[in-house]
């Protein structure tokens, strides 16, 4: 009896000991092995299972509303939108949160494709781990999963960057597909016209920037289009002419209010009304004097960031200079690279100034707005699109997939080969990777067969969204490509497996294979982890009055 007594005494002397006592503070935490694990394989999944309902070209909408702001609604079925809009809390889950981020900023689309494949990964390794597999076993397998999805798709995909009329009907096909999945599908003939003319004009530079992209509320998507040169939504002075032809412009962000006394809590005392209106003349012979240094660059459009006050516009009046004001700071940006400007701040040295040049601006009428064009700009590839919609809600999602698209198609204009959609290059590799698997001796097989099971789910999801029978079609899929079909995919409009490449569906090399490499990378970090530690939180100290 009492050496149980001294058992339990002992056992709980052990439980009293802090764990980290003395190297962790005081309200740190800690979360170890399977908890940690867990905990992160809960999170990651989760944010998969969030998204994966808008993937394809069946896929749902989501309303974000602000918790804020309950006016500010945003209705989309981008994921990268979706991620960076909602709150998580769970560290494994903002890893694939940054994951979707990166994909929107690298290739522009498979944002939520990249995201559903990391959570599909993570699904299947916590099956593996409850079959007691070692987390760096199943990361050896993946490696060897990806190089063998990699080479497959390298195989299979077509270039024809050579032949310019077929590279065209390549990137209207892959502008196609990607507006399949947005708002813009029930025009995505019309709008992957317009893209695809869009980025061929910036073929050269390949510069995003160059291509302005302005929503105006009212009419259709239809009435969207596309315009050359560069539209700005700003008006021209008042009083001052509304077309101007050969013009040199000066880009500047400079305050242009009389220069008042600045000093803070400065006083000024005077002692007669003579003396106040000395001081008011010595401040409008200031700002004479700067817009007489800005008028030695012999300009005749001069475009400020800030305001320009009505002094100093009167004086360019006089001048016969035009003047915009208030041009957003993107906007003087983009002035800049399109006019072949410089944004200047100082007027001392009008020889050393870059100044903008195009061979006319005038004000033009989108809907029921003014707005100021400039056409024949330096940059001759400028143009903007306009785009035109019923609500501010439809107007931002449209802008939202016409920028996945052009991102797209300017990446293909530079890495110009495609594979083909459809669930047919996932299963392509998966096939791929499934062969390799029944080659290899040991554990990493079964890792390997796992990587290619997550690469059968994106073709799956694509067809349950749809509202098909995913089962049926996947695994008619699946024996079509073990007979060596390799271009058969899904054919969402009439739910059977058909020719992709007879349909015209296809997608970036870039994009696919940036999927599968990012995903694979997220989840093999997070498949490594095996704690997770917490700082305690900073204490805030009273403040005594």
């Amino acid at each position: 009896m009492s050496l149980v007594r001294h058992f339990i005494f002992e056992y709980h002397a052990a439980e009293l000991v802090p764990l980290h006592g003395e190297v962790m503070s005081q309200g740190a935490g800690e979360e170890k092995a399977e908890n940690a694990r867990l905990s992160s394989f809960i999170g990651a999944i989760a944010v998969g299972d969030l998204v994966k309902s808008t993937l394809g070209p069946k896929g749902m909408d989501k309303i974000l509303v602000s918790g804020s702001n309950p006016n500010n609604v945003q209705v989309t079925n981008d994921g990268a939108t979706i991620l960076q809009n909602i709150g998580v809390d769970n560290p494994a889950a903002k890893v694939l949160v940054d994951l979707s981020r990166v994909q929107d900023q690298e290739v522009g689309d498979g944002t939520t494709s990249v995201t559903v494949l990391a959570a599909e990964l993570l699904r299947q390794a916590e099956k593996l781990i409850d079959q007691k597999m070692h987390p760096q076993t199943i990361i050896s397998g993946w490696r060897r999963a990806v190089t063998v999805a990699r080479n497959a798709l390298e195989q299979a995909a077509k270039d024809n960057g050579s032949d310019d009329k077929k590279f065209r009907e390549d990137l209207i096909n892959i502008a196609r597909t990607t507006l399949s999945s947005k708002i813009l599908t029930s025009s995505k003939d019309y709008f992957a016209e317009l893209a695809v003319n869009a980025v061929l004009r910036i073929k050269k530079s390949g510069n995003l920037e160059a291509i302005q992209i302005i929503k105006k509320l009212g009419g259709k998507l239809r009435d969207s289009y596309l315009d050359e040169g560069f539209v700005l939504d700003k008006k021209i002075g008042t009083n001052q002419p509304k077309r101007i032809e050969k013009a040199r412009v000066l880009i500047a962000n400079t305050q242009m209010d009389t220069d008042k006394i600045k000093v803070h809590s400065a006083r000024v005392r005077v002692t007669s009304p003579e003396q106040i209106s000395e001081i008011e003349e010595a401040e409008r012979k200031k700002m004479k004097d700067k817009v007489d240094r800005i008028l030695q660059h012999n300009i005749n459009v001069f475009i400020n960031r800030q305001l320009i006050y009505d002094y100093p516009q009167q004086l360019f009046t006089t001048a016969g200079v035009v003047t915009i004001e208030h041009a957003d700071f993107e906007g003087v940006e983009r002035l800049a690279l399109v006019l072949g400007g410089e944004i200047v701040s100082t007027f001392d040295t009008p020889d050393k100034v870059r100044i903008g040049y195009c061979d006319a601006i005038e004000e033009v009428m989108i809907g029921e707005d003014k707005l100021i064009k400039f056409s024949g700009p330096a940059l001759g590839e400028a143009c903007t699109v306009v785009l035109r919609g019923a609500t501010a809600q439809i107007l931002d999602e449209a802008e939202r997939s016409l920028h996945d698209a052009l991102c797209v198609l300017s990446q293909t204009v530079k890495e110009t080969r495609i594979v083909f959609g459809g669930g047919c290059s996932e299963m392509l590799m998966a096939a791929a990777v499934q062969k390799e698997a029944l080659t290899v001796p040991g554990k990493e097989a079964a890792a390997m067969e796992a990587f290619a099971v997550a690469l059968q789910q994106l073709p799956t999801i694509i067809a349950d969204n749809a509202g098909f029978d995913s089962t049926q079609l996947v695994s008619e899929l699946r024996a079509a490509h073990i007979e060596g079909k390799t271009t058969m995919g899904l054919d969402m409009e009439k739910g059977e497996v058909a020719d992709v490449m007879a349909l015209g569906i296809t997608e970036s090399f870039k994009v696919k294979s940036q999927v599968v490499i990012s995903a694979e990378e997220a989840a093999e970090m997070v498949l490594r982890v095996d704690s997770i530690l917490k700082s305690a939180p900073r204490q805030r100290t009273p403040h005594h009055h």
